[in-house]
């Protein structure tokens, strides 16, 4: 019997109602499919930096290193500075742990309604691409004069060959991988004329050695008009840590909430666990109302599971997500619907144990 280790890290807000229903559906997936999954639980996050001045302990990295994967909540608090929760958490265990593929795939769900006219579903299946470990968040600047007239606040966004190499290469072997072979290559290269022509040189030199992929480039602003207005030209997608960012945002959205989005930010190397996150952020507007919704999470499970190795169990959660969305009954508020976070938890794990495909 496979056996999985599995590092819960609710963190924030909804972050905690989510991964325990999250772990739910794990456990539903274990006992359907006939493989083991523990879990261990770690209460790091914006309670524990009031309690000690940190986001997590000093040796957080090293109690998590052996586990197969991580599935992490939300990070971020009304009374706790954005920056500090996100560095002193989040990007404290994706960048040591070198998860430098974020990958966020976005389809519209059976059941959910798109905001753009006349895209019922087929038209949006995308996977945005985002370099995670470089960049504008790569964390070089700093401040100097601070509180004086002439304060300087500079945040450096640093590239190199070998963080945009393997990320082009990594975003060329997943577009290879789907039917329809197409990768966009977004970047600002009229503008930022260094680095991100680095992009488009890096680009080019790696579609060589994927003649099976067809390629095209794209500026940053004008993707957002391709996504809303032409999203069926689009498949797979790769682009800069702040400029995937915000597409992929953009991405949720147009699939009809963030609630339903996930994220895997992967080492593919293996090197290090990788990290299963839904991309919804704390929300503590709904925190502790029991109405969040929980599919980011579950499909986020999903992508985890075949990181782990267990494809079947994968594909049955995905088939019980897709079976709970496609029920009115179970939309969330974020959907226009009534359902408890409950509600759709204990659907999709019905769903999971009745599949007998």
């Amino acid at each position: 019997m496979n056996t999985y280790r599995i590092a819960a890290i609710p963190g924030d807000g909804i972050g905690k109602e989510v991964i325990a229903a999250g772990i739910e559906a794990l456990e539903a997936c274990a006992r359907r499919d006939g493989f083991q999954i523990t879990f261990d639980h770690f209460d790091w996050g914006s309670d524990y930096y009031k309690r000690h001045g940190r986001m997590m302990p000093e040796d957080g990295l090293a109690q998590i290193r052996r586990h197969d994967a991580i599935l992490f909540g939300a990070v971020g608090a009304p009374d706790v500075p954005d920056h500090v929760t996100l560095w002193g958490l989040r990007l404290a265990i994706c960048q040591p742990f070198d998860q430098y593929a974020n990958v966020r795939p976005t389809r519209i769900l059976p059941g959910i309604v798109s905001p753009l006219r006349n895209v019922a579903g087929p038209e949006l299946d995308w996977v945005i691409v985002r370099e995670n470990s470089e960049g504008e968040y790569a964390g070089v600047g700093g401040r100097v004069h601070r509180g004086l007239p002439e304060e300087v606040a500079t945040d450096v966004a640093m590239f190199t060959r070998t963080g945009v190499a393997r990320i082009m290469r990594f975003a060329f072997a997943l577009a290879r991988s789907r039917p329809r072979k197409l990768l966009t290559v977004v970047t600002k290269s009229n503008a930022q004329r260094h680095a991100m022509v680095m992009w488009d040189e890096i680009a080019a030199e790696v579609a060589a050695e994927f003649p099976d992929v067809t390629w095209d480039k794209m500026l940053v602003d004008a993707m957002t008009m391709r996504m809303t207005l032409r999203p069926e030209t689009l498949d797979t997608i790769v682009a800069t840590n702040l400029h995937a960012d915000i597409l992929s945002d953009l991405a949720a959205a147009l699939a009809g909430s963030l609630g339903i989005a996930p994220t895997a930010n992967l080492n593919p190397e293996r090197k290090f666990p990788s990290m299963f996150e839904p991309i919804h952020g704390s929300a503590f507007d709904i925190a502790g109302k029991g109405i969040a919704n929980p599919i980011g999470t579950f499909w986020s499970a999903s992508m985890m599971l075949e990181h782990l190795g267990e494809p079947a169990a994968a594909a049955r959660l995905m088939r019980a997500i897709e079976r709970a969305t496609a029920d009115p009954a179970l939309h969330t508020p974020d959907l226009d619907g009534k359902a408890t976070t409950r509600d759709v938890t204990r659907a999709v794990c019905e769903a999971v144990a009745g599949d007998n495909k």
